[in-house]
């Protein structure tokens, strides 16, 4: 498997799509296929950089399956998530592997693939709160929020009145949450669980204002949730990459990957994989 870029697109050679051979030795030498993965590396059980400094979980797993079944390297791209979209626009990378929502300002730049991540999102607060979750009844209240995400999106337009405080990740929002310096936030249910309210320093926190989804309107109930991105012009890849995705659900691998960091299905093809 390629170097995994930790630090940013740095210097490399990148070989994209298509190259098909170089010279090499005074002849020709077949190269393979380099896919350049964005991904944001602090989003915990998706994605997270370990101890030793490797980037693992559930999306950077399906896409090391994902390349090699379509017989590519991958070499991985750690960034903030506000800087995913940009570099895949400035064509720093080929692919966004981190959870992109259908918004309107996003579908006309890029191309998103299959719908794999169902992950609602919802308020955070904590358990002694007695907010009524309207612009009205959250008025004032500070609420941090991931720059550049749909959910600040989604507060922006429909929560006008709250206080809004942006950080570049989660574990900043976290954090700012636990010593008081906001008094919410509202992001993915099932992250939010995991990493706060199952914790002993999440036992005064709770999930509460029902479940939202922050994509575009327009897209039907059963077509909701996150994908992949490439950028426009890259059909080819990303039918690629659909059709391997499609296949690692149909014969249960998607699921088997996920069961190693999640207990609970993020996709609603997994209703097959059920035991």
């Amino acid at each position: 498997m390629a170097f995994e870029n930790l630090m940013g697109p740095g210097r490399r050679l990148a070989l994209g799509l298509g190259v098909a051979a170089t010279l090499a030795f005074g002849g020709t030498q077949a190269m393979a296929e380099t896919l350049r993965l964005g991904n944001e590396g602090t989003y915990p059980p998706f994605s997270m950089v370990d101890t030793t400094g490797t980037l693992t979980g559930i999306e950077p797993d399906l896409a090391r399956e994902m390349c090699k079944r379509m017989a590519v390297e991958c070499e991985f791209v750690v960034m903030d998530f506000k800087a995913l979209i940009p570099s895949l626009l400035q064509n720093k990378i080929d692919v966004v592997a981190s959870q992109v929502k259908p918004l309107a300002e996003r579908k006309e730049r890029a191309l998103f693939g299959l719908p794999v991540f169902w992950n609602p999102d919802t308020f955070v607060v904590r358990k002694d709160s007695t907010y009524t979750f309207t612009n009205e009844g959250l008025a004032g209240v500070k609420i941090g929020l991931q720059r550049g995400s749909s959910q600040a999106k989604f507060i922006e337009v429909n929560f006008p009145a709250m206080e809004k405080i942006y950080y570049d990740n989660p574990d900043q929002i976290r954090l700012d949450l636990l010593a008081g310096r906001v008094d919410a936030t509202f992001s993915a249910k099932i992250n939010w669980t995991i990493e706060l309210i199952e914790k002993p320093e999440g036992k005064d926190y709770m999930l509460a204002g029902g479940d939202f989804w922050t994509g575009e309107d327009s897209v039907p109930e059963n077509e909701r949730g996150s994908s992949w991105i490439v950028n426009k012009g890259q059909e080819a890849l990303l039918a690629r990459m659909d059709e391997t995705l499609k296949a690692m659900l149909a014969d249960c691998s998607f699921t088997k990957i996920r069961e190693k960091y999640l207990s609970v299905a993020i996709a609603p093809q997994e209703a097959a994989c059920a035991k």
